[in-house]
């Protein structure tokens, strides 16, 4: 496999920019692929999310890139949703700025304004969705004759939200001595038509992984009632946050988002039903940290890629095992760790399992446990008793309060720690850690501080925010003693 991108045959200029974002080794499909198209090959690609497909094609993209003029670009990249059309805009504009060709994103749910007066000043690539790129072409705004480099991204999300007539419409449009390149997670039947009638003897690169995708992550099935299913995702994303949710419906995703901060968990929602600015803000909040979890549907699933997401949580099930897939590849992106956990009820058993054996797994759903309602025991005597809810891969760190000095248990080891304002020490007889305040509040109305203690770069252990909605994000250094009694 190929070490570098200089090997590759990507210039000097646009290497520079890559190792600036430290990026200095292709990814499998990179490899594959970007001689094939730098050499004017039409390419289909199968890869899934998060395998380095932007810049696969992207790099011998604004390389081959010719000059656009007034209303008449040279580039057509096609994505299923805005937050995509968005992302690929947003990665590719350095690389295009340094080879001094110019981009714009055309999508929905935005003023038609500035979308117009990027096109009639002349760009060289367009970053498009179908339907508002088929509107603009119908006004006059933009001719795709002299388009002789194509993209589609995500062919089957094109085609699971019926965008293919669309795509073929579109390509109609661009000049017939065109260089198309296509990406997809699978290549099968609508795809392969799509294959078969615009790409001219395309060479085919297939990403491994895909194939191993199920394993990079720690995949879990809980068997839970419904009426439990909000405070088990609450726990969820207390021991591994950030999270994105699934829900089946957009009313599902308001709602829930909803629940979780009535939970204590900081939670926006995410969906076709809301306009552009709203989802633009709820990423945005998302992707900062100021809120834990991002509640959304289907719209998210190859809709927007997020770094660091530790944990994808299946609230209602996926349709089949490619939109399981799908889902899950929120997290673990790049050889990054996550957790996926999917809840389950009584009538979705057999499902479940029709799923669980189409994807290699086992077939095991365990009952989850009833979560206790908070994790702070209000019973001051039975401090020692080790908390019944623990989510696997970390370690729950639950808090008694009571004065100024409260007692932290990780496992069922007690450790002791003071506090004053949002400084506190954390007592541990190991190694230095370090640890980040976190506020909460019981169901009593009673406040105090609990830890999410931080070793050699990963959660050791945690404790939750209860019904407060407020979390100090100060980081502390934890000194080290011998454990109190």
């Amino acid at each position: 496999m190929t070490n570098t991108f200089a090997e590759l045959g990507v210039p000097e200029h646009l290497i520079a920019i890559l190792e600036r974002r430290g990026i200095t080794s292709p990814f499998p499909i990179q490899a594959m692929t970007i001689p094939d198209v730098l050499a004017g090959r039409d390419v289909c690609g199968r890869a899934p999310t998060g395998s380095g497909k932007t810049l696969a094609f992207g790099l011998p993209l604004v390389v081959r890139l010719g000059r656009g003029k007034t209303r008449r670009p040279r580039g057509l990249i096609l994505a299923p949703t805005r937050e995509l059309a968005e992302q690929i805009t947003a990665e590719l504009r350095p690389l295009a700025k340094a080879s001094q060709r110019s981009m714009a994103s055309i999508y929905g749910g935005v003023s038609y304004g500035p979308q117009r007066r990027q096109l009639h000043q002349g760009v060289d690539l367009v970053v498009a969705c179908p339907g508002r790129l088929e509107d603009l072409i119908n006004q006059g705004d933009v001719d795709l004759r002299d388009v002789d480099f194509v993209v589609v991204d995500e062919a089957d999300r094109m085609a699971d939200m019926g965008f293919l007539p669309a795509v073929r419409r579109l390509l109609e449009m661009t000049s017939p001595d065109r260089q198309t390149v296509l990406f997809s997670a699978t290549l099968d039947r609508d795809v392969a038509v799509l294959t078969e009638r615009y790409q001219r003897d395309p060479v085919r690169h297939e990403s491994e992984l895909q194939e191993h995708a199920v394993n990079d992550v720690e995949h879990v099935f809980w068997m839970v009632d419904r009426a439990d299913r909000v405070a088990h995702t609450a726990e969820v994303v207390a021991s591994a946050s950030p999270s994105i949710i699934f829900t089946r419906t957009r009313h599902g995703a308001d709602r829930l988002a909803r629940q979780l901060e009535r939970a204590g968990v900081t939670a926006v929602a995410m969906h076709g039903g809301r306009s552009q600015g709203q989802r633009n803000r709820a990423l945005k909040d998302f992707t900062t940290g100021r809120a834990q979890a991002l509640v959304a549907t289907d719209v998210a699933a190859r809709g927007i890629h997020v770094e660091g997401v530790a944990s994808v949580i299946h609230f209602d099930p996926a349709e089949d095992d490619k939109a399981y897939l799908h889902r899950s590849g929120r997290t673990a992106r790049a050889g990054a760790s996550g957790v996926v956990v999917s809840l389950v009820d009584g009538s979705q058993m057999r499902a479940a399992k029709r799923l669980q054996q189409s994807l290699g797994m086992g077939t095991q759903i365990p009952t989850r446990p009833v979560p206790t309602g908070h994790l702070i025991e209000p019973d001051r005597e039975d401090r020692k008793k080790r908390p019944s809810t623990t989510v696997a891969p970390t370690h729950r760190a639950v808090t008694r309060h009571h004065s100024s000095e409260s007692t932290l248990y990780v496992g069922n080891l007690p450790y002791s720690f003071t506090e004053d304002g949002l400084t506190a020490m954390f007592r541990d007889h190991g190694p230095v850690h370090s640890a980040t305040i976190v506020k909460y509040k019981d169901s009593d109305r009673s406040r105090g501080f609990g830890f999410v203690v931080v070793g050699e770069g990963k959660v050791s252990s945690a404790i939750a925010e209860i019904d407060g909605r407020e979390v100090a994000g100060r980081r502390l250094r934890v000194k080290a003693a011998r454990p109190r009694g």
